[in-house]
């Protein structure tokens, strides 16, 4: 993946790489202080819950189906975090969240920490939605109800269902989970 980077070594001693991606790789502690609990460190994958090759191809029929396995999330933020966009899943699995919230005065305070982190501009999660929808959900909080994100919900799972979900079915990682027994059984095979 970094084949191609200019690497230099400079006077202090410290490699640097020069690239605009690099630069944001410096950044991105800034992005990651406000973490979603139980995240996954970009390619930190717990190796114990590993999908089978099966499990993984399963993956490639929906985002439903990626996003509804614990591994096939994890795996699918590792990735968002390499493209520095994950903010588009902590958005989504934040409105999931907030429709579970049975108490109206959480539900309200949760709404408006949601709007300031992700959808108020300028925020430092911000998701990239239209103006309509972020006026929309503006209005929504006036009378907060565990619909009120739902419009903006939908577009940012549109978002990645056609931008970034296609992009990690064609990944390293992804290819390499389906096709890890084809591994196996290549290696198993040259060695007998």
């Amino acid at each position: 993946m970094f084949d191609t980077l200019k690497v230099e070594l400079d006077s202090a001693g410290i490699w640097e790489r020069s690239t605009a991606k690099d630069m944001k790789n410096r950044l991105a502690f800034l992005r990651r202080r406000n973490e979603s609990p139980g995240s996954t460190p970009a390619g930190k994958l717990d190796k114990t819950m590993k999908p089978t090759p099966e499990e993984a191809l399963k993956w490639g029929e929906s985002l439903d189906k990626l996003l509804v396995h614990k591994y096939g999330l994890a795996a699918f933020r590792a990735f968002l975090r390499t493209e520095f966009s994950e903010e588009n899943l902590e958005f989504w699995l934040a409105c999931e969240d907030y429709k579970k919230i049975k108490s109206q005065s959480k539900m309200a305070s949760k709404a408006k920490k949601i709007f300031a982190e992700y959808i108020a501009i300028q925020s430092c999660k911000e998701v990239n939605l239209d103006s309509y929808t972020r006026e929309h959900t503006k209005e929504n909080l006036q009378n907060v109800t565990r619909s009120c994100f739902d419009l903006a919900q939908r577009r940012i799972y549109g978002l990645m269902e056609k931008d970034s979900y296609p992009r990690f079915l064609r990944s390293e990682l992804y290819l390499d989970l389906v096709n890890q027994k084809k591994a196996s059984a290549t290696s198993t095979a040259s060695s007998s």
